[in-house]
């Protein structure tokens, strides 16, 4: 028979076992409805049951607040890039061109769409063979610099997001599970790093387009984004950079995946066995008119070694 607990013993439970396996074999208690009870407490008491478990909750705090933007544009422009995985040994033609861009569009919003670090020294996966990597310092620096490319550039009044990628969650995910007792010490998370640019899990505009860093994935992502959503979907984490539009009796919407910032031949994804990589290196513009989105437009690298991009009908040089 499951048992009563109080929240005391609950909880005290939690810190010792860490894991709704363990307390749903302890207590009889049903897995879901331990994992109702520990989200449940977590609300009432304001706290953190972190758990040896990562595969489930990101370990990662974002005020409830910060857990969705909501943006309002009636005309104007928001750019959009992706997957940056900046590398300290390397700036890609993708990021020159998207501070380029900055400085030319004047967009009223500049978005980072998650994965903006690579972070391999941290992940889960085993270091390939001997190779070598940056650093998570030398990571960090390189974030700031590139960063502060895009902030130099900016028009008045032009505000920096960013959402969450699955590498950003490497950074705070490392540290949350080795050292939990330095949680909301400033610096262990990636949003420290970054003090001009808000984080959010996912960004509404216009309440008909949403922007986060994943969601579906396979050759049919944004595809399956837009119709399942609903609403124009622009994602990254597939690095594919393409526009999929979908009509129905409510109109056209589109589904965006905004490809990715880092150079597709980089060392960083050696772990791809130089097969072919249906990726693209560019970002994406959006333009809104009388609060519609506009077919959205890609700008690709079509050359990385010259440094040229393709946009709006013209090769273009950084």
């Amino acid at each position: 028979m499951p048992q009563k607990i109080s929240d005391e013993d609950f909880i005290a439970l939690w810190n010792v076992h860490k894991s709704v396996a363990e307390l749903s074999k302890i207590t009889g208690i049903a897995y879901r409805a331990v994992l109702k009870r520990r989200k449940s407490l977590e609300d009432r008491y304001d706290i953190t049951l972190v758990s040896n478990d990562n595969r489930g909750r990101p370990n990662v705090y974002i005020p409830d607040q910060q857990h969705q933007a909501e943006i309002d544009i009636q005309n104007g422009v928001i750019m959009v890039g992706s997957d940056c995985h900046y590398n300290p040994r390397y700036i890609t033609t993708a990021h020159r061109a998207f501070v380029q861009c900055v400085k030319h569009l004047k967009p009223k919003f500049v978005i980072l769409n998650g994965d903006l670090c690579d972070f391999a020294s941290i992940s889960a996966h085993h270091r390939i063979g001997w190779q070598e990597g940056p650093t998570v310092k030398e990571e960090l620096d390189e974030l700031a610099e590139r960063l502060g490319d895009i902030e130099a550039v900016r028009p008045a009044g032009c505000k920096l997001y960013a959402t969450i990628g699955n590498h950003d969650l490497r950074f705070s995910g490392k540290l949350s599970n080795v050292l939990p007792q330095y949680q909301s010490i400033k610096g262990f998370d990636l949003a420290d790093h970054m003090p001009h640019w808000k984080w959010f899990w996912a960004i509404m505009v216009n309440k008909n387009c949403m922007i986060k860093h994943r969601w579906h994935n396979g050759i049919h992502a944004v595809y399956n984004n837009t119709l399942k959503s609903g609403t124009s979907f622009v994602s990254g984490h597939l690095h594919s950079l393409k526009v999929t539009p979908w009509t129905d009796y409510n109109g056209t919407r589109y589904g965006v995946d905004t490809g990715t910032m880092a150079c597709v031949k980089d060392s960083q994804f050696l772990y791809a066995e130089l097969n072919p990589l249906n990726w693209r290196s560019g970002f994406v513009v959006l333009t809104f008119n009388n609060g519609r989105l506009m077919p959205p437009e890609m700008a690709e690298v079509v050359n990385e070694d010259e440094g040229l991009y393709y946009f709006r009908g013209q090769v273009m040089k950084v």
